[in-house]
């Protein structure tokens, strides 16, 4: 099981791009989650704790649809509450065309 939370520099960097890209419109949660994507495998809790995106799933769907290539792995990790749960891990492919699909 994978009990790590992100590091303090990852979790500084997800803070910023949540700060950079203000809102919670969608579109804005795609921006700050591609953003995200290309420096980072973003997890379901860490796009909820650090980027303040309530529904990942979707924002990637979203943006898969748009033309980023993302596959989702699972990994077990835990809540705040200590309890461990299978999550999405949400990663770029190398190589995906970093153009305009926000």
């Amino acid at each position: 099981m994978n009990e790590k939370n992100a590091t303090p520099e990852k979790e500084a960097a997800l803070k910023a791009l949540r700060d950079e890209f203000k809102g919670n419109a969608a579109d804005t949660q795609r921006h700050r989650l591609a953003a995200a994507l290309h420096r980072f495998a973003v997890s379901t809790i860490e796009a909820r704790r650090y980027l303040d995106i309530l529904h990942p799933a979707g924002r990637a769907k979203e943006l898969r649809a748009a033309g980023l290539d993302i596959i989702t792995l699972r990994e077990k990790q835990e809540t705040e509450a200590g309890v461990p749960h299978w999550v999405g891990l949400y990663v770029l492919r190398r190589g995906a065309d970093a153009g305009s699909a926000t």
